[in-house]
């Protein structure tokens, strides 16, 4: 799941990144609205975490054009503005949640899943594909009811493709939802993650296996039998 967050106050806005990408999100980071603009211009986020005291002009108005646009990315605001007015204001404009400042880091990352699990959210709390599990919540993965290690950059991989089980993933498409800008990629990114979770799914005794059709992207389904 890919984020991004407005958030002005940079030392601040690092240690809400660093935390977010330890669950498993990919997360965009800018620090005034003319850039926030332009990265949800360019790319189609999960979720957008939006400051309102930004240097260039309010986030109220951001969102408030965002909204007249007719988008409907899930927004959750982060402000010290605490007052009931400055909520209820935030809200109507197209807030889907408010969290004030300062907050704990639990608590936003339970709030950012809550958003993603709303109807037509992109979160599910848990994907199945043969006897291979993937809880999006809990950051686990299961194979035959066992709970097995992955790292953090192939479960990623393997949450885009339970996502569309028997449907092909472009490499585009998975390069776009488990990296963020700041992030380097190089050109064989993608294929040596698939290569890993082959070996994974292999070792597990996984049920599902991933194909490559070339020039295309990879499709996860289940083993046929011989």
């Amino acid at each position: 799941m890919r984020l991004l967050l407005i958030e002005d106050h940079e030392r601040f806005a690092e240690f809400v990144k660093a935390s977010l990408e330890k669950e498993g999100f990919a997360v965009d980071t800018v620090h005034n609205a003319g850039d926030g603009e332009a990265a949800f211009a360019a790319v189609n986020y999960d979720a957008i975490l939006l400051d309102l005291g930004l240097p260039d002009f309010d986030g109220l108005e951001l969102l408030k054009n965002w909204r007249a646009e007719g988008n409907d990315t899930p927004v959750l605001i982060l402000t010290a503005r605490d007052g009931v007015d400055d909520r209820v204001i935030g809200l109507n404009v197209g807030g889907d949640d408010y969290l004030v400042k300062p907050f704990a880091m639990p608590e936003l990352i339970a709030r950012v899943r809550a958003l993603l699990r709303r109807p037509g959210g992109a979160l599910d709390a848990i994907m199945t594909a043969g006897n291979v599990a993937f809880d999006s919540n809990g950051r686990e993965v299961q194979v035959n009811g066992k709970t097995v290690p992955i790292s953090r950059r192939e479960m990623g991989v393997l949450e885009q493709l339970m996502r569309r089980v028997g449907h092909v993933v472009p490499k585009d498409v998975m390069e776009d939802r488990i990296y963020g800008f700041d992030e380097e990629v190089s050109s064989n990114s993608v294929e040596v993650h698939i290569s890993r979770l082959r070996k994974w799914l292999n070792e597990t005794e996984a049920s599902v296996v991933i194909h490559t059709l070339r020039g295309v992207g990879y499709l996860l389904a289940e083993k046929e039998e011989e």
